[in-house]
Formats: C-alpha cells, structure tokens, sequence
C-alpha cells in the first residue's frame, strides 16, 4: 500500500498527468481520456438505450452485464484515438456513485484491477459532480462561484457551488426528478422509451396556451420542486383529450421548463451571484435553454451549459472530475473496491 504522500510526490513529478474516466452508473458505457496539458483527449460511449426500449425502462442487472461486455473494448479505443497505451495513464477515476449498484461494481471492479496492475492511483468519482464540472470542458468555461441545476432521470437539484467539492444544496425534488417526469408523462401519451426527446419532439408540433399547466411549487416560498403531480394533471388532461397528444405534450413541457426557470431566478437572487450552469440530460431540452436564456438576459447573468453530447452521462465528465480530484492527492490508496449508490453531494471533500 502506498501512502498518499508518495502519491501525491508522483503525481506531480509527473508530466504530462493523464486520467482514466469510467462512467457505468446507469445505462451508458462511458470512457473518457482527459490531459493536464492538452485538455479531453477523447471519449468513447456506449448507450444501452436499444436493449432496454422494449422493458419500457432500464433493467439492472442487463444494464450491469453489458456494462462487462462494452468496458474493455472501449477504454482500448479510447486509448487508440488519444495515441496512447496503458503505461501513459498516471490516474484512473470512475463513477462510485450514485446509481445502479451492479453497474457500479463494474466500473469500481475494472478502475481499481487496472490502478492496481499499472500501479497508479484511482479514485471514486460523485455521478452528480461529473455531471456539474461537465461545463468545464467547454471552451468557454464558468467561473467560480455559480448556481448549478442538476436536471436528469434521476435528479433535480439546485446547488450552491462556491469551488470543486464546495457544494450547498438549495433545493431538491420531494419526488420524481423532472427527467422522469418527462419520461413518465412521454409513458402516458403513448411514445416509448427514453420518453424524454421523444415527449420533445411532439411538443414541437403543439399549440402553446392550448392547456394550461401548473407550475408546481412556484406558488411559495423556497427552492424544492415536485413534478409528480403535474405528471397527474397530464394523465388527467389526456384522458379528456386524447387526440391532442402534441397540445398536452407542449403544455407540460412548458410547465416543467418554467418551473425550472422560476426556481433558479430565485436561487440566483438568494445567493446574489452572476453565473448558473445547467448540466444533466434534460439540460439538452431546447425549450428549457430558451427559457433560460431569456431569463439571462433580462437578470444579465450568464448561463453555461455542457456541449450537446456531454449532458447525458459519459465518461469525459469522470475523467475530469477524476483528473482534478488526483491532482489534489485524493485518491484510493489500497485499491478497494467500494461503491456508494446513494451518496450527498455536500459529502464531498472540497479541494
């Protein structure tokens, strides 16, 4: 076992430091290559989305199995398109939670036998912090501090980020996360999974003003949402109206971008500062960036989100986060494989 010190002498004798991300929380095979000198070298995924479209959601233990399968051959192209080889790595960083636990074990199990192997550190990577740092990757990137919206299938969160592992939580959903509110409601009109860019879509096609939904919990005071009660007023609506699935499709996504909205403009005015960053799968929904555009405009603050193909879970966002979590010496120093499948955020040590 070697002491953190001596880690911590490696790592920065070593240049360039280049990080492994492996991303296996949920249903997307992600690998990402990131350099402290020439930035995201590459990434490779492989979603599952195909296999479990016709269980009508994600089953874990297939989601685990293929998680097996993809792993291997996709960090070894992720290496081939960075020019590089295994001894290249100086660190390796993988998803510890949260998510599904089986597909977890697979990515701990495959970080840690490879850290052990080259004899090189690795270290647990928060899911929900990959996704906040993703912006970073950008080429232009927020700046310290900001108001994070974390919006996917299995979160919705409103942070107060003062650094990387300085996280407050605002505001939370006391029920389902808005992305499985999306899904959910896309189950109800009839549209297949992923229910989300599907719902989207056919919302494209509807009436605004048509049906006017709720915005949950804007109607008092704080910062946590709730979405599964405008999921019910969808069913509801639907069931008086089932040939205007477009029109009921419009209204809720328009409730649930504005909802958002609402929320943020009060977490912003609370924390008094200048810059929100918007990451997760539902921070690809174009409406919700209108939305929120629009309100950057007229409060004159700056919105910042991931590129297109780093909002849904990958492996850039954990090698990053990875890369500067080894950088600043934490990491695993006996090569135990431990998953965490619910975590808190403000758990997290603050470098």
């Amino acid at each position: 076992m070697l002491k953190k010190s001596i880690w911590v002498k490696r790592l920065v004798s070593t240049k360039p430091f280049i990080t492994l991300g492996i991303e296996s929380s949920c249903d997307e095979t992600g690998i990402g290559i990131y350099s402290s000198q020439a930035g995201l070298l590459s990434h490779t995924l492989f979603s599952q989305v195909e296999i479990h479209a016709e269980y009508g959601g994600v089953v874990p233990e297939i989601a685990s199995r293929d998680h097996i399968q993809r792993a291997i051959p996709l960090i070894k192209e992720s290496l081939k398109e960075s020019k590089l080889t295994l001894k290249d790595l100086t660190g390796i960083a993988y998803t510890q939670g949260p998510g599904l636990a089986g597909a977890l074990l697979v990515g701990s199990s495959i970080a840690q036998s490879l850290a052990w192997g080259l004899g090189i550190p690795a270290i647990g990577v928060h899911h929900m912090e990959g996704h906040l740092l993703a912006p970073l990757l950008a080429d232009i990137k927020p700046e310290f501090p900001f108001v994070a919206l974390l919006v996917s299938g299995g979160h919705t969160l409103l942070v107060e980020v003062k650094g990387i592992g300085e996280y407050k939580i605002l505001g939370e959903s006391l029920d389902d996360a808005v992305g499985e509110a999306f899904d959910k409601t896309a189950k109800i009109l009839g549209l297949g999974y992923p229910g989300g860019p599907a719902l989207a879509k056919l919302a494209t096609e509807g009436e605004v003003g048509r049906f006017n939904f709720p915005r949950p919990m804007t109607d008092r005071p704080g910062l946590d949402f709730s979405f599964s009660g405008l999921k019910t007023f969808a069913r509801n609506t639907f069931a008086k109206h089932p040939d205007e699935k477009a029109n009921i499709a419009k209204a809720f996504e328009v409730a649930a971008t504005e909802t958002l909205m609402i929320k943020c403009r009060r977490a912003l005015e609370q924390t008094g500062f200048s810059t929100l960053v918007v990451a997760g799968g539902v921070s690809a929904n174009t409406t919700l960036r209108q939305v929120l555009d629009q309100m950057g405009e007229k409060l004159k603050i700056e919105v910042h989100y991931p590129e297109h193909e780093f909002c849904t879970d990958n492996g850039a966002m954990i090698a990053l986060a990875g890369h500067y979590r080894l950088m600043a010496g934490h990491v695993n120093e006996d090569y135990e494989i431990t998953i965490r499948p619910r975590w808190n955020l403000e758990e997290l040590q603050a470098i």
